[in-house]
């Protein structure tokens, strides 16, 4: 008995270790497989971003870049100059134009690589933040493939084809989004605060922070884009003086409001009305209507802690009451799509990244009259405004019973002046008056208990211009 015995623990041993070795060999075939995959996808983007998009020469880039040399080295005035051959120049505060300083230290090529690497890390930034705890599960193989989803993403493309700032002051943001949802509060509000003082258009998160009575935070933003707009002050008077009396409202310094890539409510107006003005009431009405829905929609996601989807609806409120929001500002729609895969609605999302994907917008590069052009060169307009008014807030109901609905229409257990229904033979009275607490307490949860909350979060194929983005239409913005 002890031979067999022997002997069969040696097959048992055998069996066990092909077992393994067969595992082994499917893993490593998957993971083969998966870089294959991986691959031949990134040289389809390769091929496709090179050949199909037009491509921006890093256009806004040297404006930056042209704007610092031209200050720290001739002695001009920021507002001043203009990328030669064209109209357009320098047109966010000065306190970017402070921050891009170090540029006049390096040649135009440098400061492109820099750009291209301040961009790659502040994506990667981004894609931690929005669905790091998701991809993890999956390896190299989820962050190979979101690198190539994103490098399809018109938003992103052109925001790197432009050499354009947009990724960086959205990872800034969000800085602050995964503070507040990861219970570091107290931390929160330095990046909004610095994106502010970059740009205006993230001000409104500051808003955020005061729906949500985060005074400390909101005190924090507000605090660090006042310092940092009083350096500035301090270190361009001149500059400064002129882009708030004059630049800050002068709207026709960045582009023609009408141009198609202008995907704003201002936008829109503009359009249905070329060559005409936009009336600036109706432009005001509307932009009042979508902040209220902001607030109503956001204050929903708040009362959950639901901090992506509140920080979501802001940079989709931002870009549609801007006025002007180019296609690269609509990197802002890259929270709402993180909500759209936590919440599994992932019909949507593919359909909307396909549409995002597409150009789609630049059908319409020549001439936006008629219904078809009312419907379709405001395409990412709609897009922005139906995620506004319907995305997912508040917490999943991952953690709910299947059959938590039906557990509130279970009577109710008996009470104590209920007559106690006799004990079985060889049980005591008292296990059963127990087991009938036991179900009481059990039916508790089922029967309403509160949720507990999770903290998980161009180039176009429009007809080449002379100009990126045809740039007798736009500026630097």
């Amino acid at each position: 008995m002890t031979g067999l015995d022997g002997k069969r623990g040696l097959d048992d041993e055998r069996e066990r270790g092909g077992t393994q070795v067969l595992m082994a060999m499917r893993g490593l075939s998957t993971d083969r497989r998966r870089l294959l995959f991986v691959l031949g996808l990134a040289g389809a983007v390769g091929v496709f971003t090179a050949t199909v998009p037009l491509l921006r020469d890093w256009f806004d880039l040297r404006v930056y870049y042209g704007t610092v040399d031209a200050w720290v080295h001739h002695g001009g005035r920021i507002y001043d100059y203009h990328v030669p051959g064209t109209a357009y120049g320098f047109t966010y505060p000065p306190f970017a134009a402070l921050g891009m300083l170090p540029m006049a230290l390096v040649g135009l090529r440098t400061a492109i690589a820099v750009e291209l690497l301040l961009n790659l890390a502040a994506i990667a930034a981004i894609v931690w933040i929005l669905v790091g705890p998701a991809l993890r599960r999956y390896g190299w193989f989820g962050y190979a493939l979101t690198g190539c989803l994103l490098a399809l993403f018109e938003p992103v493309r052109d925001t790197f084809s432009f050499g354009q700032v947009n990724l960086l002051l959205l990872a800034l943001v969000l800085s602050d989004a995964w503070l507040l949802s990861t219970g570091r509060g107290r931390r929160a509000g330095v990046g909004i605060g610095l994106a502010a003082a970059v740009k205006l258009t993230p001000a409104l998160f500051i808003g955020l922070l005061l729906l949500a009575r985060r005074w400390r935070a909101a005190g924090v933003a507000t605090a660090v884009a006042v310092a940092a707009t009083a350096l500035a002050a301090w270190a361009a008077p001149d500059a400064s003086r002129f882009y708030w009396t004059d630049a800050v409202w002068d709207t026709t310094r960045i582009g023609r409001l009408a141009y198609v890539s202008n995907q704003s409510l201002q936008g829109v107006l503009a359009r249905l009305v070329a060559p005409d003005e936009p009336s600036r009431a109706a432009w005001a009405t509307a932009a009042l209507l979508i902040l209220c829905a902001w607030a109503w929609r956001a204050s929903r996601a708040l009362a959950d802690e639901d901090w992506t989807a509140a920080f979501a609806l802001t940079g989709l409120a931002a870009c549609l009451v801007s006025p002007i929001t180019w296609v690269h500002h609509l990197v802002w729609l890259l929270p709402s799509f993180a909500v759209l895969l936590r919440r599994r609605r992932l019909r949507v999302a593919g359909a909307l990244y396909v549409v995002l994907c597409s150009s789609v917008v630049w059908l319409w590069f020549d001439d936006a009259s008629g219904l078809d052009g009312f419907l379709g060169s405001n395409t990412y307009t709609w897009i922005t405004l139906g995620l506004l008014l319907w995305l997912p807030v508040g917490q999943p109901r991952v953690g709910r019973p299947f059959l938590s609905h039906r557990a509130r229409a279970t009577p109710p257990a008996p009470s104590p002046a209920a007559p106690v229904i006799a004990a079985a033979s060889g049980q005591p009275a008292s296990s059963l008056s127990g087991s009938a607490a036991e179900a009481d307490r059990a039916a508790g949860p089922a029967a309403g208990t509160p949720r507990v909350s999770s903290s998980d979060p161009t180039g176009s194929t429009c007809p080449a211009a002379l100009k990126p983005q045809s740039s007798s239409e736009r500026a630097s913005s």
